[in-house]
């Protein structure tokens, strides 16, 4: 770089993968200086944890479309694996940065590392621009006198409605001007995608990762399917929800441009008003899970709840792989665990009634379920994965009552009456009648043959009775309750 060229404006992207409303790309971009984009996948910096498997496939579609957007603008994005504030003082110092621009990743071990960042820049001196861009509000908004938030999420959604709506998203910018980059790593060298086997083709099929399908995923549900959402949105037998949460979760879209997109339907049309609270209070979930993992930033390996600390969890591997497989013999959850394997996701309705019959039934730790999750959902996401997990378990924040056990014959029967969803998913039960498709161990022999359903030979008969496994649970509740 000749002394005459302006110094370059470095944008690290993290969870963000998009140009509209990122709000350090755009105040990068306002200096008018040339850019530098960087990517930088950071799985050994402390408590960084490595993407599971599904969403690692997703990653490598999202670069690949945010390389697109980025080179359509006038740049490039370079990719790096490593420590991140390491990889960005290099960058930086090496591009002769002016400052560097990113936005907040609010988790303790990311802080950390932004820590660890500003440190080193600072005593180049370079100057770090850190912006929201994650959440509806930061951490520290919806903090009380004691200094944490709030573990229940009613008192936590009226602190965050009460500050007001947030920001107008942010236009992207259209054109920048792109500063020399430096050498970056090959996309496929980073092995983000499976090859032997390859076991993503339900993946591609189900979902297009990036910016544009984000958009066209928002635009397709407030178009089509949010009406009746407060509703219709527990029946997985129907196409009622939004479908945003991995690209929510790779900041393909942002949570403030869901809410305004959303707002902006309602006022056009009030008939949907109450679907339209009900889905943004969906959208606040997820900020709450977050502010759970930033006030314990153990969430995924420890209770809540230490009461909890001295369940009775049961070691059954055989029982564990039968839940992992969709062979448990209970045609709803073992519908929801095949639609895991094969779309990387799982209706949310069905996500609670699988999480329940694994703690509860089964009595297997839910840490097990949850570490299952982290590497089969696209939609994995660090505060959302655990803190439902530990919801469902009772040892959560804002928990679901110890007696909640999801009976999954009448969760079935009711969300999925006529059980078109367990045909998708479990097509052996396909030729059941719709009276019995839930507990195929009640039909008669005759019905059995005509469905062409053995038991116990090309489909399982149920691996726990409920009515025992839930006494069981509650004996084993009872425990901590004692203690």
């Amino acid at each position: 770089m000749t002394s005459t060229s302006p110094r370059p404006a470095l944008v690290w992207f993290r969870d963000d993968l998009r140009l509209s409303d990122h709000p350090a790309l755009a105040a990068a971009a306002s200096t008018g200086r040339p850019l530098l984009c960087v990517y930088v996948l950071d799985e050994v910096s402390e408590g960084m944890r490595p993407h599971g498997g599904a969403s690692r496939w997703w990653l490598a579609q999202s670069l690949r479309s945010l390389q697109r957007s980025l080179s359509a603008a006038g740049t490039d994005l370079v990719l790096r694996r490593g420590a991140a504030a390491a990889i960005i003082t290099e960058l930086a110092q090496h591009s002769s940065a002016a400052a560097v621009y990113f936005n907040d990743v609010a988790t303790v071990p990311a802080r950390a590392v932004v820590a660890e960042l500003n440190d080193r820049l600072a005593a180049l001196g370079i100057t770090t621009h850190s912006h929201l861009g994650d959440l509806l509000a930061a951490p520290e908004l919806i903090r009380g006198k004691d200094g944490r938030g709030p573990k229940v999420f009613t008192p936590f959604w009226k602190r965050l409605l009460a500050l007001g709506a947030p920001p107008q998203p942010l236009a992207a910018p259209s054109q920048v001007s792109a500063a020399p980059a430096p050498a970056s790593d090959q996309l496929d060298s980073w092995a983000l995608q499976p090859t032997t086997p390859d076991w993503a083709g339900g993946l591609r099929d189900c979902w297009q990762p990036g910016e544009q399908g984000a958009q066209r995923a928002l635009q397709q549900f407030l178009d089509q399917a949010i009406a009746g959402y407060a509703s219709d949105r527990d029946r997985p037998d129907r196409d009622a929800t939004s479908r945003l949460s991995p690209h929510l979760r790779f900041g393909e879209i942002s949570p403030r441009q869901i809410w305004h997109a959303a707002r902006f339907a309602a006022a056009a049309q009030p008939a949907i008003s109450a679907d339209v609270d009900k889905f943004l209070s969906e959208l606040g979930w997820r900020d709450f899970c977050r502010q759970l993992l930033f006030d314990q930033p153990a969430l995924t390996t420890q209770n809540l709840q230490t009461s909890f600390d001295r369940f009775p969890w049961r070691d059954d591997e055989a029982a564990l792989r039968a839940w992992q497989r969709g062979l448990t013999g209970y045609p709803i959850v073992d519908a929801g665990m095949r639609e895991l394997w094969q779309t990387g996701t799982m209706h949310n309705r069905v996500r609670m009634v699988v999480a329940s019959f694994l703690v509860k039934h089964l009595l297997i730790d839910w840490r097990h379920g949850e570490q299952w999750f982290w590497d089969t959902l696209v939609d994995a996401d660090p505060g959302s994965n655990p803190g439902n997990w530990q919801w469902v378990a009772g040892c959560g924040a804002d928990a679901a009552p110890y007696f909640r056990v999801f009976n999954p014959i009448l969760q079935g029967e009711k969300f999925d009456p006529n059980g078109d969803y367990v045909r998708r998913f479990v097509p052996e039960l396909a030729r059941l009648p719709a009276a019995i498709i839930h507990q195929p161990w009640t039909a008669t022999p005759l019905e059995l043959a005509s469905a062409g359903v053995t038991l116990g030979k090309n489909y399982p008969a149920p691996i726990v009775d409920h009515r025992l496994g839930r006494e069981r649970a509650l004996a084993a509740y009872a425990t901590v309750r004692k203690n």
